[in-house]
């Protein structure tokens, strides 16, 4: 409800957390699911949170505060800070650099309290903003100094290479899909979010001639559509090859599927009509039952989902976003 906002696509900024009105005069995001969940679990894993992207840092993960967190877009450097040990000398620079971040923090905060007493109510407002983020970088920072002397988890895997060609979503997609069953089984984080994105340019697919964006706004014309069926149905094929991944991989006397919960879906149930309503959402794995197809029409909200997955997940909530309760099949 209350999902367009200043502009049908601003919907892209509250997928994940359901703030009204995204986008108009003095709006402010809230908590994601995600982050919510990862503040819940605590430092248990070497990042509590990891946000990707395909393309660019926008991302649909927002702090408590209401500030985004970016999206990382490069497989290989990722791959490099999970599981790659760096040299001697590389750790040390870390370090040093991990020890300059938390002087700097301590310094701004030094001189909080005589920016508040100069500032207007409103600076105060953008200042709160300021000093979550600056929060979020202490413990950030501190979470990373103590996992730097723990040995990164092996892989058997290859560092993989970046695709800097934007017409190769897919390929691109499809690294980001690769990443996360090494992420999960080695343990590196328990919160992964990935946004496929839109790269305007005309995606190298075989049979499509027209830019992603534009062929969803198809104006029922039938060979944009068909175009449009072609791109949806390689990004449907990253995300069976993701399950299917997650799978093959054995864990505790199951899959690391059944270990682990996969939400896929859009911000938009109709890109033509820019309709956020009626949402595409698959659910797959955490021992959910599956298999089958449900419409749930007349406004439910898709925080009740979420509702029923913060509950799975340990956390204690009965609500969540405009959630009415949670979402039972």
């Amino acid at each position: 409800e209350d999902q367009t906002g200043r502009q049908p696509h601003d919907s892209e900024m509250t997928f994940l957390t359901a703030a009204r009105k995204p986008g108009m005069g003095g709006f402010r995001n809230t908590f994601s699911v995600d982050l919510l969940v990862a503040s819940e679990l605590g430092n248990v894993t070497r990042f509590p949170s990891l946000t990707l992207g395909t393309m660019k840092s926008q991302s649909q993960s927002y702090t408590n505060g209401g500030v985004m967190i970016p999206a990382q877009t490069s497989p290989a450097t990722l791959f490099a800070k999970l599981f790659l040990q760096g040299t001697p000398s590389e750790m040390k620079a870390q370090k040093r650099k991990l020890d300059d971040g938390k002087s700097i923090l301590d310094e701004l905060g030094s001189q909080a309290k005589s920016l508040r007493r100069r500032a207007s109510s409103k600076d105060n407002h953008l200042l709160d903003d300021y000093f979550d983020s600056v929060r979020n970088a202490e413990t950030n920072i501190s979470t990373a100094q103590s996992w730097l002397d723990k040995p990164k988890p092996e892989v058997s895997a290859t560092q993989p290479v970046d695709i800097p060609n934007p017409a190769g979503i897919i390929g691109r997609a499809q690294l980001l899909m690769d990443m996360i069953p090494l992420i999960v089984q080695t343990d590196s984080s328990r919160v992964i979010t990935v946004m496929i994105q839109d790269h305007f340019v005309v995606p190298k697919i075989e049979g499509v001639t027209g830019n992603h964006h534009n062929l969803s706004h198809h104006g029922q014309d039938p060979a944009k559509i068909k175009q449009l069926k072609r791109i949806e149905s390689e990004i449907i094929q990253c995300f069976g090859s993701l399950l299917a991944q997650m799978k093959a991989r054995s864990e505790a006397g199951g899959t690391l599927l059944d270990r682990t919960t996969v939400l896929f879906g859009s911000n938009l149930g109709n890109a033509n009509a820019h309709h956020a309503n009626n949402l595409p959402i698959f659910l797959a794995g955490g021992e959910f039952r599956h298999g089958h197809y449900i419409a749930n029409q007349g406004g439910t909200p898709l925080c009740n989902l979420f509702v029923t997955l913060l509950q799975r997940m340990g956390v204690e909530s009965d609500s969540f976003g405009q959630s009415d309760g949670k979402l039972v099949w």
